[in-house]
């Protein structure tokens, strides 16, 4: 697997880990950031996994849900932001990294299920 990906996700996660500590510590908010850090750092998780799948099938099921987890990061970070819990500035940051990893996550998917056919 392209190690695109594992370095993504690390750095994404760490990112949300930031995040997690700034809505704790300035911004009072402690429920929907612990979403936020648990999904947002299981993409990374479930892509590492992924390197010792026991087969293609279970390589591929470990990026799905990778992807899932991305998914409802994206839903945090947009209820977060739609809330005023964060700026304009870091919704966008945040989410295009998300999204970029979404991307890749569904690329890296397609060309998994087109080598299955």
């Amino acid at each position: 697997m392209d190690n695109t990906i594992l370095l993504k996700s690390k750095k994404f996660a760490v990112r949300i880990i930031k995040c997690y500590k700034y809505l704790n510590d300035q911004k009072h908010e402690h429920i929907i950031s612990k979403q936020l850090i648990r999904c947002g750092t299981s993409i990374g998780a479930n892509a590492i996994e992924s390197r010792n799948a026991q087969s293609r099938s279970d390589f591929t099921s470990k990026l799905n849900i990778a992807l899932k987890e991305a998914d409802e990061t994206a839903y945090w970070l947009d209820l977060l932001h739609s809330s005023d819990y964060l700026d304009d500035n870091m919704f966008s940051s945040l989410n295009n990294d998300c999204q970029e990893l979404i991307s890749i996550l569904m690329s890296i998917i397609k060309s998994l299920k087109k080598k299955e056919n």
